[in-house]
């Protein structure tokens, strides 16, 4: 017998988010930057109850892993649901690149209506990067983040004119 599909939302906050998902450091860890941004479906409008979930390496490009030759204690992980908004927020250190790769951070976003997480990356500069120089010029600043005053802004476009580069896995 097949069990029948479920979209992955609207019941995140039951047991998904922690108090300190979002952050990555403690407020105050110094060199921290905060990613801010909004989750939008494909009519334009903010998704209030999605979950954004970040996978990045440390400043010297190592990964909290067991199976990490030289694993770091930085915990690499984060998650923040939207708020009423749509907005989202992650605390961390900037990535350090990885081999052969520019530095980026991993994001799932899970949300009403999706059969399962979509996945994307979010780079904090252009650097060249094998994944990066694969996306359609047109597209890759979806890709690549907005330096603000406070840190970085990523807002991630579901579907749309705008819609956010993902990738298959």
């Amino acid at each position: 017998m097949t069990t029948p599909s479920q979209t992955v939302g609207p019941f995140l906050a039951i047991g998904l988010p922690w108090p300190d998902g979002p952050l990555v450091v403690p407020e105050g860890t110094p060199g921290a930057i905060r990613i801010t941004g909004t989750v939008f479906d494909g009519a334009g409008a903010a998704v209030p109850d999605a979950l954004i979930e970040t996978w990045q390496a440390d400043p010297d490009g190592l990964f909290n892993h067991p199976e990490s030759p030289a694993a770091t204690s930085f915990r690499g992980f984060g998650r923040c649901p939207t708020d009423a908004q749509g907005t989202y927020w992650i605390l961390t250190l900037p990535p350090g690149a990885l081999s052969g790769q520019a530095p980026h951070i991993d994001v799932s976003v899970f949300a009403r209506g999706l059969l399962d997480r979509v996945v994307t990356r979010i780079y904090l500069s252009d650097a060249p990067d094998p994944v990066l120089d694969g996306v359609p010029t047109e597209r890759r600043q979806t890709l690549i983040a907005t330096a603000t005053a406070d840190g970085y802004r990523f807002d991630i476009h579901l579907q749309g004119a705008d819609e956010t580069v993902f990738f298959d896995l």
